[in-house]
């Protein structure tokens, strides 16, 4: 028993690819519909702007997560015998979808931000509203 041929090895290597992207696929594409089905229903329910920040929230933590899968099959995909081409292509779209992973996490912040300070003010004014009718 020896070690398996590199054809074999790039053979399971690319199914672990599809594999992953499509995890990366099926992640993005679930959050978008949980995050349109959403939508509508508060657009129907409430009808305020403010009430989309969660469903912004939510959407942009699963985009960010299927960017990383996204990216962990770009790595695999490199794994076996990789040129030096491969490895350029693989670092600009490691930088890409890095900065695109960046610019979420900050939105993702700024919005967790925005909802604590609603609850705050949410919070005082019905406090405020208890000590007055109290």
């Amino acid at each position: 028993m020896g070690f398996l041929s590199e054809d074999a090895v790039a053979t399971f290597v690319d199914v672990l690819v599809r594999l992953v992207e499509t995890a990366g696929a099926v992640i993005i594409f679930s959050g978008c519909v949980i995050a349109f089905v959403r939508f509508l229903v508060l657009a129907v329910r409430e009808r305020r702007v403010s009430s989309f920040t969660r469903v912004r929230l939510d959407l942009g933590r699963m985009l960010a997560l299927g960017l990383e899968f996204q990216l962990a099959s770009d790595v695999l995909r490199t794994a076996v015998a990789p040129t030096l081409r491969e490895i350029a292509e693989l670092a600009a779209v490691a930088a890409i979808r890095t900065a695109l992973n960046f610019f979420l996490a900050r939105e993702i912040r700024e919005e967790r931000e925005e909802i604590a300070r609603d609850t705050a003010e949410r919070d005082t004014a019905q406090r405020d509203t208890a000590q007055a009718a109290g």
